[in-house]
């Protein structure tokens, strides 16, 4: 074992899955508000910040900015990694790049993987447990360019068939709780003693021999030291972080594992307070020596074997029974409430999952060459290493028909939502009617969708006869029986929900049809809506809806009734969909989400038109704000001029030069001005695209940021910072900089 202080800080990065299995989008969270969704949020306050951490002087003057993911180790979930794609293309790539710039560091990348769905792989199937670990190995490959070598499993769940599966699947190790050991001994089994978590020694790898003879090597990290980062406030302080880390730090490997979102999310600033650490250890301060996992591996194979407490896990002190019973174990903090509902939910989900695998088998075997064979490798689909064509060309029957193709895909992502329904998080919390059970839910309706739609029985009234034993801790609530009618079944969707939603987002974003025809793009779908009559009671129309996951194209007749119809329904979408029956729906069938969807859609659209309003009031706003006069100290009509603040600030930083009431208006400003992330924003875009290719405007930042600095209001100009930072090599950001609240570079 190595004799060096070396030190290793883990952060496990994972949201639920919040995708609408319909749409395959992320739609807005109530409970994340005033953020858009949970996602958006945690993005913002701690996904974002990691990757561009500040460091300050004494007088807040930013000294540098660290990517902390380059330095610690880290997974993050797949289907997190496939959103934060999506929607933060400049973060996926940071994290991206500290993989790369670790591997060249140290030889072995910080990046570990994750069980695709965060799955209780004690709890899975055989069939499940491989083909979660081939989904994420072949997630993984394609991000980082490489295969993993160790595995976060979700929630440290652990006994001996899940590692079975993970040696199975290639991994080299995984990391675990203290508490999860119960015995070491030496490589041979001589010298066995019992340990617990103040006995063990976790400053070295241990191996996990198994029955059939493969090995995995188990790395255990500094459990109380964990706790206090996650848990006491540790992050408070950069100085007593260090100090602490110190002071547990001896000869081997001290390593940390906490939820990543504890930096920045669970505690508001943490991942200042970690690059500070960061910085600390780099400059060789107190003889520490960072490393990842797999470095420290290399260099020190276990020397003595442990066994484990099976089954066992991170959160839940009575093994995995937080996931299937009401051991006592919750997040949520409502004395008296019961967890009674995790047993039949638990139930219910894996009776559909059974079925699911039943099905996917039999009608499998007139698709596939090797029905398993590619539900492992489907995975390289989903991760966009493969496409769908290359897809069937390896593992389609021969001569398969084109309605056969689709059945084939129906039936993989069939798989994907029943084993999404069983992600961890639907029994993580204390009560049935929060989001993630009811995703769950959800998941499982979709999966059965597409059971019916391959042929399959109709299973839905024994599962739901099972949601019925669930009683909610909030009387309102009801069963879960009830929620899945009042909560669930709204989320599907049929031609008209699809026809209603897409008129209704045209409409809130003012979009007219173009020749007839409205046009809308969805991940899951494209929608065209031909618009054959339009009066003020109705609209009539033709339709198409195609889409990898709706079966064969679908064509159309509907009409969009206004106001109050015969059968008493407001603005009612009737449907009939050419041979295949009729659909209708109101605003009122529309499920929550996909109608806050649609007034998003229309807020974005005010925004719009409020801003083009501010921008207007600007262009004019230095001419009729005038100097005061004799004993003036405010404008004449003031409560309306505040009105406008925006446009006046925006006024004020874009002058050229200083005009008449100049003075006036910066006074006025810094009396009235309260912090605006709408402007912020705006103004940080218009920055950036001063920032833009090859010749930046460096004479307009210089003029716009002496405005901002003399107006001395209090903005964020984050993403203006972090690209000035990496701009910090070209010779004239070292004149720009300062005025961005950077040290002298």
């Amino acid at each position: 074992m190595s004799q060096t202080r070396k030190l290793c800080i883990h952060g496990h990065f994972y949201q639920p899955p919040r995708m609408d299995p319909w749409m395959r989008e992320l739609l807005p969270e109530g409970s994340a508000g005033p953020g858009l969704n949970w996602n958006r949020r945690i993005l913002q306050e701690s996904y974002a910040p990691l990757a561009w951490a500040r460091r300050r002087d004494d007088h807040g003057r930013i000294t540098d900015i660290v990517n902390c993911y380059s330095w610690i180790s880290f997974n993050f979930g797949p289907t997190l990694l496939s959103w934060l794609e999506q929607d933060d293309p400049q973060c996926y790539a940071r994290i991206l790049e500290a993989d790369r710039i670790s591997l060249e560091r140290w030889g072995h990348g910080n990046a570990l993987a994750q069980c695709y769905h965060h799955m209780i792989m004690p709890l899975a199937s055989e069939l499940d447990k491989d083909v979660q670990l081939a989904w994420t190995a072949a997630d993984f490959q394609a991000r980082y360019g490489r295969m993993p070598e160790g595995l976060w499993l979700s929630e440290a769940a652990v006994d001996t068939p899940t590692l079975e599966a993970v040696a199975r699947a290639g991994f080299r190790f995984v990391i675990l709780a203290p508490r999860q050991a119960l015995a070491v001994a030496d490589l041979d089994g001589a010298n066995h003693c019992h340990v617990d978590e103040s006995t063990l020694d976790i400053r070295e790898p241990y191996a996990a021999r198994l029955p059939s003879g493969q090995s995995l090597a188990v790395f255990f990290y500094h459990g109380p030291l964990s706790q206090a980062v996650a848990f006491e406030r540790l992050l408070e302080d950069g100085e007593r972080f260090r100090q602490r880390v110190n002071q547990a730090a001896g000869s081997g490997l001290l390593s940390l594992a906490t939820d990543g979102e504890t930096y920045g999310h669970h505690f508001p600033f943490g991942e200042m307070a970690l690059a500070y650490f960061l910085e600390q250890v780099v400059h060789g301060r107190d003889g520490l020596e960072l490393t990842n996992y797999g470095a420290y591996l290399a260099a020190n194979a276990p020397r003595r074997r442990v066994y484990l407490k099976e089954p066992s896990s991170w959160s839940c002190i009575h093994g995995v029974e937080r996931w299937r019973a009401d051991c006592g174990c919750t997040d949520g903090g409502h004395p008296g409430w019961n967890q009674h509902w995790r047993e039949p939910l638990r139930r219910a989900l894996t009776g559909n999952k059974q079925r699911v695998d039943e099905l996917f088998f039999h009608a499998g075997r007139h698709c596939f060459t090797d029905p398993r064979r590619a539900l492992l490798e489907y995975g390289r689909v989903l991760a966009g290493g493969l496409d769908r064509r290359a897809f069937l060309e390896q593992h389609a029957l021969p001569g398969l028909a084109p309605e056969a193709e689709r059945r084939a895909f129906d039936l993989l992502a069939m798989q994907e939502w029943a084993m999404c329904s069983l992600a961890s998080c639907a029994w993580f919390f204390d009560e049935i009617s929060r989001v993630e059970p009811l995703n769950a839910m959800a998941y499982a309706l979709r999966s059965m969708e597409l059971a019916r739609a391959c042929g399959g029985e109709d299973w839905t009234d024994s599962f739901t006869a099972v949601l019925a034993e669930i009683r909610s801790n909030l009387p309102e609530k009801g069963s879960g029986a009830d929620l899945w009618r009042s909560h669930v079944l709204p989320r599907s969707m049929n031609p008209a929900t699809w026809t209603l939603l897409g008129l209704l987002l045209s409409q809130a974003r003012d979009r007219k049809p173009e020749q007839g025809r409205l046009r809308l793009k969805f991940r899951a779908a494209d929608l065209e809506l031909h618009v054959q009559e339009a009066d003020e009671t109705q609209w009539r129309g033709r339709g198409l809806l195609t889409g990898a996951e709706n079966g064969p194209p679908k064509e159309f007749t509907w009409r969009w009734t206004f106001g109050e119809t015969p059968g008493g329904n407001a603005d009612a979408v009737h449907v009939v969909v050419e041979g295949q029956g009729k659909f209708s729906c109101t605003v009122a069938d529309l499920a929550w989400n996909k109608r806050q969807l649609i007034t998003l859609a229309w807020l974005d659209r005010q925004a719009e038109n409020w801003w083009n309003g501010q921008l207007d009031f600007a262009s004019r706003a230095a001419v009729h704000f005038l100097e005061w006069q004799e004993d003036q100290h405010h404008p004449n009509r003031e409560e309306v001029w505040r009105l406008h603040l925006p446009g006046l600030a925006w006024a004020f930083i874009m002058s050229v030069a200083p005009f008449a009431g100049d003075a006036e208006l910066r006074l006025f400003l810094q009396r009235n001005w309260q912090p605006n992330e709408e402007f912020d924003a705006r103004l940080s875009v218009h920055l950036q695209a001063l920032l833009a290719g090859d010749d930046p405007d460096w004479p307009a930042l210089d003029r716009i940021a002496g405005r901002i600095r003399a107006l001395g209001l209090p903005m964020n100009l984050w993403p203006v910072e972090n690209r000035l930072w990496d701009m910090r090599h070209l010779p004239e950001d070292k004149t720009l900089a300062p005025q961005f609240g950077f040290q002298e570079m």
